[in-house]
């Protein structure tokens, strides 16, 4: 959400900012805004005219009522009634303009950097740079379920019995993998210099509205019924949720945390739900890592988080690349966004696999989020989050980049402790 100073001084700057990210539909709720903002000010200064006029008159009427005028005291008594009621109706116009401008500031977009690149949807995002050499094996590279299933790794089929498509049974030596890929992050991001976090997996709406746009609530959260609680899409929902209606002292910033936690979905859209796969699902797992700083370092960390995600793939000689989101790919509170995408020897493409993203102060206003300086002023804290690893687009990646000629799976080196030793699957 954005600082309602800025319509009220640079409404062309915000509107710019919609037309950029190809959202013309929104361009009248700056206006709207910036009326409603008016009247409401408007509205303000005439309650405190009131409450002023009362003051003096309830002093008339003591006075009046000393020197024996009952009468004329009566008169100014009833002056005062009325404003007491106008000044009722003007309180409860207030509130219902803040609501107007409240409902359309949600929606309206959070200023991108000057350095995002401007295009409509995602297949105009940039490629900045390529990690590693992508190679394709003179041998097949099965599908990803294939793979797993001739490792006994995988049972789609009983899962589509107990929860349907996008849901999925890892099992042995696979679902083992995945566990281990996601304790090495954890301790990968430990020795970063982050703490780690097991978050709760549920959150109110006040949390949900805070952190992410209704459109992605809308598509992406399940609701629990008949309570004011979300199962989380990300852990980062609950662990920015965590410093809400926080004032920190600058002297403790940056706060680095890392997370684990399970992810559920509804994935309403346009890709929707894979019938056979588990590149796309409803439930998986995720470690997480989200940053709350000072303002003027938030672009730092910005570059400090996608490159961790790159380093901890590249340790598992994962090839990857970096994608600059451009302006119609950001979501609304999103000021800037970098996505890693790892290399598929089987589709000889790169897809997926985690999204850095610097929010600005959109989510800190939300929630509240302040900083305490030095010098005792509060200001908005930046927060960013990125993805670490999330089984199981990256168990596919893994399978496909480490898949041998006689079938087995190699384990690289950082996952072998928690395998138990072994060096190969299979």
């Amino acid at each position: 959400m954005l600082d309602i100073n800025l319509l009220r001084t640079d409404p062309e700057k915000v509107k710019e900012n919609i037309r950029k990210k190809f959202q013309d539909a929104k361009l009248p709720l700056v206006d709207e805004v910036v009326a409603l903002d008016k009247a409401n000010r408007e509205a303000m200064q005439k309650a405190d005219a009131l409450r002023n006029q009362r003051k003096v008159l309830s002093k008339q009427i003591g006075a009046l009522m000393g020197k024996g005028q009952a009468d004329e005291a009566e008169k100014v008594k009833s002056q005062v009634n009325a404003m007491a009621e106008e000044l009722d109706a003007l309180q409860a116009k207030e509130e219902e303009y803040k609501e107007e401008i409240r409902k359309r500031m949600m929606v309206i977009p959070n200023i991108i950097d000057d350095s995002v690149p401007i295009g409509r949807d995602d297949s105009e995002n940039v490629e900045v740079e390529r990690f590693g050499e992508p190679v394709v094996p003179d041998y097949e590279i099965p599908y990803h379920v294939d793979i797993m299933e001739r490792l006994n790794g995988i049972d789609l089929d009983s899962a589509r019995k107990t929860s349907g498509n996008g849901f999925y049974y890892l099992m042995g030596d696979v679902a083992r993998l995945h566990s281990a890929i996601l304790s090495y992050a954890r301790d990968f991001m430990i020795d970063k210099g982050f703490t780690y976090c097991v978050p709760p997996f549920m959150i109110h709406g006040s949390v949900v509205t805070g952190v992410m746009s209704f459109a992605e609530m809308e598509n992406m959260m399940y609701k629990i019924e008949g309570e004011d609680l979300y199962l989380i899409g990300t852990s980062e929902h609950s662990m920015i949720g965590k410093f809400i209606d926080t004032i920190l002292d600058e002297e403790t910033l940056p706060r680095t945390l890392t997370s684990y936690s399970p992810c559920f979905r509804k994935e309403v859209g346009a890709h929707g739900i894979e019938e056979r796969g588990v590149y796309r699902i409803h439930q998986f797992e995720k470690q997480e890592m989200i940053v709350v700083c000072r303002p003027e370092d938030s672009m730092e960390w910005f570059k400090k988080l996608w490159q961790f995600t790159v380093e901890l793939f590249r340790s598992m000689d994962i090839p990857v690349r970096t994608l600059e989101c451009c302006s119609g790919d950001l979501a609304d509170l999103k000021v800037k966004s970098l996505d890693v995408e790892a290399w598929s020897p089987r589709q000889k493409k790169y897809f997926e696999v985690g999204s850095c993203s610097n929010l600005g102060d959109a989510q800190a206003r939300r929630l509240q989020i302040r900083v305490k300086g030095t010098d005792g002023k509060k200001y908005l804290a930046h927060t960013l989050n990125n993805t670490v690893v999330a089984p199981p687009r990256m168990l596919i990646a893994y399978l496909e980049n480490n898949l041998l000629p006689d079938g087995r799976i190699a384990v690289a080196k950082p996952l072998r402790m928690y395998m138990g030793g072994k060096e190969y699957i299979g």
